[in-house]
C-alpha cells in the first residue's frame, strides 16, 4: 500500500469532507496531489532563501516547511466547506423567504425548487441538484436526504429538513419554514454583534504586530548592530520584509473568515 493510501485511510473524515467541499478526486488521489504540491512548495522556497543565503543550512528548511505545507494544503477542504457555507449563509434567507412565497402561492414544490434553482445561484445549486436527482428516477424524499448529506450550512439542513418533513406528513411548510427563516436572522444578528465587540482587540493587535513592533524592533536592532559593529546586509532586511508581510496576510486572513456572512 502507497503512503498517500494510508494517509488516507488514516483520516476517515475526508472522503465525506470532500464530498461537502464539491471535490471530486478520491481521497487517495487528493492525498498524493497535496504531497506533491507540499514538496514543490517546500523546495521552491528553500531555493529561493539559498539564493539570498548560499549555505547549506539552509536545506534544514525543507523538513520544516514540507509538513506545514502538508497540513496547510490539506486542510484545503475544510477551508473550502467553509468557504461555501458562507456562500450560502449569504443566501439563505433571500431564497428561504423567496420559497416560502412561492409555496405560499400554490406553488407546486417541484416548481418551487427550479424558481429556487434559476434566482440563487449558491443555493439554488443544491436544489438543482435534488432536482437532477428525481429526474434520474430518485424520489423526492431520497433526493433530499441525500443533499443534506452533502450541504456544509447547517442553515440550509434546518431548509430541507423542514421541506422533507412537509412533504412525509402532508403539512404546510410555509408557517414553519417562515420561523426557521427568523432564526436564522436573529442568529446572524447576534454574529454580527458579536463580530463587532471582536474587531477593536484584533485592531490593537494588528497596530502593535505590523506598525508599532516592526517600527521599534527594527530601529533598536539596527542601532544595536551598528554599536557592535555588525553590518546589517540585504537578507536581513528581505527575511524582515517577508516576516512582516506574512504576518499582515494572516491578520486579514482572520479579519476575513471571522466575519459573519449576513444576507438581510
Amino acid at each position: 500500500m502507497e503512503i498517500y493510501e494510508k494517509i488516507a485511510r488514516s483520516l476517515p473524515d475526508l472522503a465525506h469532507k470532500m464530498k461537502q467541499a464539491g471535490l471530486t478526486d478520491e481521497p487517495e488521489t487528493y492525498v498524493k496531489k497535496t504531497l506533491f504540491t507540499a514538496s514543490f512548495m517546500s523546495f521552491g522556497i528553500t531555493l529561493i532563501f539559498f539564493l539570498f543565503l548560499p549555505t547549506a543550512l539552509v536545506l534544514i528548511a525543507i523538513p520544516i516547511l514540507f509538513p506545514l505545507f502538508f497540513f496547510y494544503f490539506i486542510k484545503y477542504v475544510d477551508v473550502r466547506i467553509e468557504r461555501i457555507k458562507r456562500n450560502i449563509d449569504q443566501e439563505i434567507v433571500f431564497a428561504g423567504r423567496f420559497l416560502i412565497i412561492e409555496l405560499d402561492s400554490g406553488v407546486p414544490i417541484f416548481e418551487a425548487f427550479e424558481n429556487v434553482r434559476k434566482n440563487y445561484e449558491v443555493v439554488g445549486a443544491y436544489f438543482e441538484d435534488i432536482m437532477n436527482k428525481v429526474y434520474l428516477g430518485t424520489n423526492i424524499e431520497d433526493a433530499i436526504n441525500d443533499t443534506l448529506m452533502t450541504t456544509p450550512s447547517p442553515n440550509l439542513r434546518k431548509l430541507l429538513w423542514q421541506i422533507l418533513n412537509s412533504i412525509k406528513t402532508g403539512a404546510e411548510a410555509g408557517n414553519a419554514l417562515n420561523t426557521i427563516v427568523d432564526q436564522i436572522v436573529r442568529e446572524q444578528q447576534i454574529a454580527v454583534r458579536e463580530y463587532g465587540k471582536k474587531l477593536n482587540p484584533l485592531a490593537m493587535f494588528y497596530m502593535m504586530a505590523t506598525i508599532i513592533f516592526p517600527t521599534i524592533g527594527t530601529t533598536m536592532i539596527v542601532v544595536l548592530l551598528t554599536f557592535l559593529g555588525i553590518n546589517l546586509t540585504m537578507p536581513f532586511f528581505a527575511v524582515g520584509a517577508f516576516l512582516l508581510a506574512f504576518v499582515q496576510f494572516m491578520f486579514l486572513s482572520m479579519i476575513r473568515t471571522t466575519r459573519p456572512p449576513i444576507s438581510t
